[in-house]
């Protein structure tokens, strides 16, 4: 199969975007509402995307960027379920009642405010608002915002969903991708659903939103919110998006991430002056790999980049839909990161490597990223991938928390350095349906202005902004910011960093500033009465936490079916040594 595809590449939508030229801004007064499409991709780096001056293809991205606005200082959590929530809500995550994610929740926790793991009652989410002004509000991928009673998407304002309650899964079929989970939790307008025969997660989460924009009314205007699973661990792809990688990365994770590096620097994304952290010590020397361990780590991130342009590719075919129904000229999007990539590995616990044995995954070169299959990036290529920044996923290292933002048909081109937060999005959305009127209450602030060209900041550089989770957190002010990240990621305390003269995090000036330092420290605290920010369990580990919660999950899923088993494999002996004792 050639990156044509089954369904055909997208390069008529792309020369249709290149073509119509600016797209206007839109207005409650100005004409009909504007369709808004947010588009959520999972665990890319800053660089993930080609506009950002990444290796890795996506055209789409690209087009859409080149029309748009690109944000090159926006901050998200550094975990995907508290991103989200804040995305869709404009709250901060410890208000939304996602302050961190239920695989890494301690038990102290567990009962605590914003700590329920589900929207919180009172929380309206923008799509409920959006539905509430007129809207067809549409959803399709990954939610992992709840599934109980009340908590899936067709609860909180979305008229059709068909939604992934998880933190992942496989792409090619209906199976859970780590212990904690003993399926894989997919649901269709709130009831479980079950995956066609020939799912590609990407394919079809473009497919049935699809299906959905052609049951929408042609004069109403739709919220389609696309939550892709790429480029999420496992990372899985048709082998045609992958065939173009497979010699790119063997020059090894260091060298990738110094070629990103100087391309930052060459675009002004990066400060030429400014020095580029040292890979992670739970990355080994490229050199000290055997080859073949060389060999199956490049075909890895070969599977990954293919995962991301696959990803992009199944967007262009969505952006075809609407500009062949004449949908494309009217509709905004919004495309954006949930955070960093992930360092998560599969091969170093004999637990997983039998979890997966038993399911039926290989891990080696064999059919990489296709089904059966389990691919991931580790810590190498994760530091890799968020160059020129500090470390990645799970930490508030700028790795973990800077990632890209793009709108597009809300105003001309432009490049914005601005400081952004997830939260600043459900805003943004409200007002671009001229609901400005809904954004009391919000944390996060609308950053039309900034797209229309009316400001060239969403703060000032005298407000702190903070966020956390599980321990790790970090506090914005103006060019500096202050950071913790909790053990393995770090050393638990307070680290102080100039971000305009030393975006890298390499300095840290907590000892030459202590009153810089302790000034930021009571801003933080301030933030995190206001929020409700719990304090962490002494000794706390999340690495620990995922193990301790996914053995009480396993015990509770398995547990009776082992009761029962190991019950008859008793009862069988007993009645083996009763005919043998008869018998002698």
């Amino acid at each position: 199969m050639s990156l044509r595809a089954r369904r055909g590449f997208p390069l008529l939508a792309l020369a249709l975007i290149l073509l119509a030229g600016p797209v206007p801004c839109f207005a409650a007064d100005a004409g009909p509402a504007p369709n808004l499409v947010l588009v959520v991709v999972d665990d890319a780096g800053l660089m993930d995307f080609s506009a950002y001056g990444g290796e890795i293809a996506t055209p789409t991205i690209d087009a859409l960027a080149r029309r748009g606005t690109r944000f090159t200082h926006y901050r998200t959590s550094p975990l995907c379920a508290p991103s989200r929530a804040m995305l869709l809500t404009g709250l901060d995550s410890h208000r939304t009642g996602i302050a961190t994610i239920p695989e890494i929740l301690p038990p102290e926790q567990a009962d605590a405010p914003g700590y329920g793991m589900r929207l919180a009652d009172g929380v309206t989410t923008v799509a409920a608002q959006l539905r509430d002004a007129g809207y067809r509000t549409l959803m399709t991928g990954k939610w992992h915002l709840g599934h109980g009673e009340g908590d899936l998407p067709v609860d909180h304002g979305f008229d059709r969903s068909f939604a992934l309650d998880a933190s992942g899964a496989d792409n090619w079929s209906q199976a859970p991708y780590m212990p904690y989970y003993d399926r894989a939790p997919w649901f269709e307008d709130g009831e479980p659903a079950t995956l066609p025969e020939d799912f590609y997660s990407s394919r079809f989460i473009v497919d049935r939103m699809v299906e959905y924009l052609d049951e929408t009314p042609q004069e109403k205007p739709f919220f389609a919110y696309l939550a892709f699973l790429a480029i999420h661990i496992p990372v899985q792809a048709p082998a045609a998006f992958i065939d173009p990688y497979r010699s790119r990365y063997a020059d090894g994770w260091a060298a990738l991430r110094e070629e990103r590096a100087q391309r930052a620097r060459a675009s002004g994304l990066f400060p030429p002056p400014a020095p580029l952290a040292p890979l992670p010590p739970a990355a080994p020397p490229w050199d000290a790999l055997a080859p073949e361990e060389q060999a199956l780590w490049a075909a890895r991130m070969a599977a990954n980049a293919g995962m991301m342009t696959a990803m992009d590719h199944e967007l262009g075919r969505f952006l075809a839909a609407l500009t062949s129904r004449g949908l494309a000229d009217n509709t905004v999007f919004v495309i954006v990161s949930d955070n960093g990539p992930a360092p998560s590995r599969a091969d170093d616990d004999w637990r997983m490597r039998l979890w997966l044995a038993a399911r039926g995954y290989r891990l080696d070169t064999g059919n990489i990223g296709g089904p059966g299959s389990y691919a991931f990036i580790g810590p190498g290529w994760a530091s890799a991938a968020a160059s020129p920044l500090d470390r990645y996923k799970f930490t508030a290292a700028e790795g973990g928390v800077r990632v890209p933002l793009i709108i597009a048909g809300a105003g001309g081109p432009q490049l914005s350095d601005a400081f952004t937060v997830a939260p600043d999005i459900a805003p943004t959305l409200l007002e671009l349906a001229g609901r400005g009127d809904l954004q009391d209450g919000l944390d996060g602030r609308s950053l039309v202005p900034l797209l229309r060209g009316e400001a060239t900041s969403v703060y000032g550089s005298d407000e702190a902004v903070g966020l956390e989770v599980a321990g790790n957190a970090a506090l914005y002010r103006g060019q500096y910011k202050l950071v913790r990240n909790l053990p393995p990621w770090g050393e638990g305390h307070w680290r102080l960093f100039d971000l305009e003269a030393d975006p890298g995090e390499t300095r840290d000036l907590a000892a030459a500033r202590p009153a810089l330092r302790d000034e930021l420290a009571a801003a933080y605290d301030r933030y995190a009465a206001r929020v409700g920010v719990q304090p962490m369990p002494g000794g706390y580990r999340s690495t620990e936490q995922l193990e301790r919660n996914a053995t009480a999950r396993l015990g509770a899923v398995y547990g009776p079916k082992l009761a029962v088993g190991v019950g008859l494999f008793f009862m069988a002996a007993l009645v083996v040594f009763v005919l043998r004792r008869r018998s002698q």
